[in-house]
């Protein structure tokens, strides 16, 4: 069962609305007695101000204190109050105003919205409204704009209840109503876990990391140790707080929802696979590269081309030889990767990749028969694969094939079978990124192996990475969650 509580500093504030069950003052929820609450406690705290060592801030404080989830968080007010820190994260955002207020006719060169829950009465700004809910989740918001010779955000700040007039009261108690229903909505009859994790997929994507019939296998995993693992996909942010895990099972980037939801769940005190810190360091091949080298792991010859860098270009031919393979920094399932035979090929294909990225990779050609994929979950081989180039290709996916992309055969084996020295290096290599799950991309030539890449998010999908432990691959992915959960409510930090 999950319990809702409404603070607000003084009963007055809440005046304006129904009298509801769920409203408590700041006091009187500061004055509870701390104690084992078997129930689920969500707080959206109300209070005037969030002032360092004031009210609204030790409500915020003692709600993390007593394992409630909070909006706003301890963490939300603080980035608030620091101007450096949001104004950095809004950089982008504030690109994006010219395109949705006057760029000139207008006499006034301020003005401000508010958010209610991440939603504003500017149908045009609505986009802007639920971003800037996303990175500092708070109850109220006034976005303030300025413009000098393009309009910018100046500033974001938290808004108190009682500020509010008769209108901006409705727009308020209308998304309070919608957000808590949304967020805390009744508990469906059903068996009552231990833990909840939230898996989130699309549906839609044509690669997905797991296959239908995987992500049931992870469900049936998780209820047989008493954890609810429920599909939630990008529109389901804002239900993020009803959890306490995230497994994300779709294709992750840093650019996009996957590394939000990620980094949310994060800041909200959640057990996270993937981490956003994994997300970061493992899609981008030339961090990884740095990385590895670094680390004095064995990788493949590698150049770093730069865009305007014309001599480079021409040089790198004659360090690494032909052929040679080119990547974006960025591409997964094989994609942003291309193999040239000679100078006009190279000309040819850094033209066109250059279009999607600053710097990109050159790699000196290793051909295999298959490249090795070592599964990494907590530092600890999970499983090993063998993944044949695809028919007639130089690559595992052949994105070139008619119709879907191809891709060739595969060999699941045990970790044990695996050559000692492959599974050696992959676990190396992970240690250098995090202790998540991970895929490690390996060629051997001989007996020394090189490591391709480290994938965050990593394939396992039901008859293939499967196809050795069964069933007891999916349990021991949930395993894990159960002991990060349990350590998480123990307050144990690794």
């Amino acid at each position: 069962m999950t319990r809702l509580v409404i603070v607000v500093e003084k009963a007055s504030d809440w005046s304006s609305y129904y009298p509801s069950v769920d409203v408590v003052t700041a006091m009187d929820y500061l004055r509870e007695p701390v104690g084992a609450d078997e129930e689920r406690t969500h707080v959206i705290n109300l209070c005037r101000s969030y002032k360092y060592l004031g009210t609204g801030y030790y409500v915020s404080l003692l709600a993390e204190a007593r394992g409630h989830r909070v909006m706003p968080t301890v963490r939300t007010v603080n980035d608030l109050r620091r101007r450096s820190l949001y104004g950095l994260d809004i950089e982008d955002l504030s690109t994006k105003l010219t395109h949705f207020l006057p760029a000139g006719g207008r006499d006034t060169t301020d003005f401000g919205i508010l958010v209610y829950f991440g939603q504003t009465a500017y149908p045009a700004l609505q986009d802007l409204a639920r971003q800037v809910f996303e990175m500092f989740p708070c109850p109220l918001l006034r976005i303030e704009f300025e413009r000098d010779r393009v309009w910018q955000v100046s500033a974001i700040k938290p808004v108190g209840l009682h500020t509010l007039v008769d209108q901006q009261e409705d727009a308020f108690a209308e998304e309070l109503d919608r957000f808590s229903k949304k967020l805390w909505r009744k508990p469906k009859a059903r068996k009552q876990f231990r833990y909840d994790i939230a898996m989130l997929v699309d549906p839609a994507e044509a690669m997905p990391p797991s296959n239908k019939k995987a992500l049931k296998a992870f469900i049936t995993a998780g209820k047989e140790m008493g954890i609810e693992v429920d599909p939630i996909n990008k529109n389901d942010y804002q239900r993020l707080a009803e959890y306490d895990g995230l497994f994300i099972r779709e294709t992750t980037a840093s650019d996009n929802h996957t590394y939000r939801f990620a980094h949310r769940a994060e800041r909200e005190g959640m057990v996270v696979i993937d981490d956003p810190a994994s997300i970061l360091r493992c899609t981008n091949k030339i961090f990884l590269n740095d990385l590895m080298i670094s680390r004095k792991l064995a990788v493949p010859r590698t150049e770093i081309l730069y865009r305007d860098d014309t001599k480079g270009l021409k040089d790198v031919a004659s360090r690494l030889g032909y052929p040679l393979v080119l990547k974006i920094p960025d591409g997964s399932f094989s994609r942003g990767v291309v193999k040239v035979e000679n100078e006009q090929a190279l000309g040819k294909a850094t033209a066109e990749l250059f279009q999607h990225s600053a710097l990109l990779l050159a790699q000196e050609f290793v051909y295999t028969e298959f490249d090795w994929r070592i599964g990494v979950l907590n530092n600890e081989a999970l499983y090993a694969c063998k993944y044949y180039m695809s028919r007639g290709h130089w690559q595992i996916y052949n994105h070139g094939a008619k119709g879907t992309a191809k891709s060739g055969g595969f060999e699941t084996i045990p970790v044990r079978e695996a050559p000692a020295e492959v599974v050696k290096l992959a676990l190396k290599a992970t240690q250098a990124v995090g202790d998540g799950l991970y895929g490690v991309d390996l060629k051997q030539v001989g007996d020394k192996p090189v490591v391709i890449e480290v994938n965050d998010n990593p394939s396992i999908d039901a008859g293939v990475e499967d196809a050795y432990l069964g069933e007891e691959l999916y349990g021991r992915i949930m395993q894990d969650f159960l002991r990060r959960m349990e350590r998480k409510r123990l307050g144990i930090v690794d």
